[in-house]
């Protein structure tokens, strides 16, 4: 007997590499604190199956999606730090280095 798999409609896009995607050395560090905290909840391009919402162009507005605060380093860098409504503070397991490499991955996006 023989068995065929037929993937249809898969949407799974190739995990891009720092170079693919153009990343100084912070935006590749920030990156890497993205995978290990925030992509547990937030998918950087879609929201799909994941718990909080996508980041993807969150600095390309105004400001942010769901509290209305300004879009700025300011404002998310407090967000990652202290939480924000459903999502946790990272201020005691993040360094201030690795914030800063976040946002400027952040912007990549």
């Amino acid at each position: 007997m023989l068995a065929v798999l037929t993937v249809t409609g898969c949407d799974v896009e190739r995990r891009r590499s720092d170079t693919e995607l153009g990343l100084n050395p912070q935006q590749a560090a920030g990156r890497q604190v993205y995978d290990n905290y925030c992509d547990r909840c937030h998918e950087p391009y879609s929201s799909r199956g994941k718990k909080g919402p996508s980041l993807k162009g969150v600095f390309k507005h105004q400001y942010l999606e769901l509290s209305g605060l300004p879009a700025n380093d300011d404002r998310v860098s407090d967000i990652i730090k202290y939480g924000r409504a459903k999502m946790e503070g990272f201020g005691r397991v993040m360094t201030e280095q690795q914030v800063k490499d976040l946002l400027a991955y952040l912007h990549t996006l």
